[in-house]
């Protein structure tokens, strides 16, 4: 990609902020880069610290620009794409909005279809993101390398061939960082029951969710090896793990991430309303 990729961001929250920071001064230089929000503070602090060009509404900046990222909040998207629209001719739209399906972005926007939606996570704010992402049909082959290398400013990319998957991608990846946080915080519960500080605990929990995910990702073995080789019959980790799915732990995770994806997709459908 070219340092002189135009893209404008609507849109100035953590997210928005994390991907400016990962783009500024490497995809593009950051008098390339257009940031509207109603929030002034925000757009200062922008401003400051990556030399982007700022605005409090959507104005005539964004015509030429290359890559109108969508960053509000989802109850927000159909007012903010109805100013938008005036100035939208050749652009790729992506949008990083949990809940907004691409036909709906279209529909909005007089049908045009250089869309590509993305469900990025929380991680990326420290670089670590993954996101999943879809490309409709009137998105070029240049378009979706852009849509690439802009989310890969912030982590991994995973595309998808059909708009229907981005819900099971969020229950696992867009909603998963809180279901790691959510066992740690059971992880330092326990560790403070049988005995630890609550420091010992969280620096326990912690740093093994952080060494087992890395382990993880760089063994060739799949995490089923990995977690066998824990796990001595009669030992503690087998007590451990024996308890979880007399308790029902696997099938638990497995029903709540079904329903988020359920929840997903219903979200789709109220935002999608007229």
């Amino acid at each position: 990609m070219s340092n002189a990729l135009k893209i404008a961001f609507i849109g100035g929250g953590n997210m928005a902020t994390a991907l400016i920071g990962g783009l500024a001064g490497k995809l593009t230089d950051g008098a390339n880069i257009h940031v509207v929000d109603i929030n002034a503070d925000a757009l200062q602090k922008l401003l400051a610290q990556f030399g982007v060009s700022t605005a409090q509404e959507v104005d005539a900046v964004i015509a030429p620009c290359d890559v109108i990222v969508l960053a509000v909040k989802p109850q927000q998207m159909k007012e903010v794409v109805a100013k938008l629209q005036p100035h939208v001719s050749k652009q790729l739209i992506l949008s990083i909005a949990a809940g907004i399906r691409a036909v709906d972005l279209s529909r909005w926007l007089g049908g045009y279809n250089a869309i590509v939606r993305t469900m990025p996570n929380t991680p990326a704010l420290i670089g670590q993101g993954i996101t999943g992402m879809v490309a409709t049909a009137g998105v070029s082959d240049r378009q979706r390398a852009a849509a690439d290398a802009i989310m890969r400013a912030v982590g991994a990319t995973v595309w998808l061939d059909d708009e229907a998957l981005i819900d099971p991608v969020t229950a696992v990846s867009g909603s998963g960082p809180a279901y790691v946080f959510y066992f740690i915080e059971a992880m330092q519960q326990a560790a403070q029951e049988m005995g630890l500080t609550g420091e010992q605990g969280t620096q326990l929990a912690i740093a093994t969710f952080v060494g087992a995910a890395q382990l993880a990702a760089q063994s060739p073995d799949p995490v089923s090896v990995l977690r066998e080789r824990v796990t001595s019959k009669g030992g503690t980790t087998y007590a451990a793990l024996t308890s979880m799915e007399a308790g029902g732990v696997r099938d638990a995770i497995v029903k709540a991430m079904k329903a988020a994806a359920a929840r997903g997709k219903e979200l789709g459908e109220e935002f999608g309303r007229d």
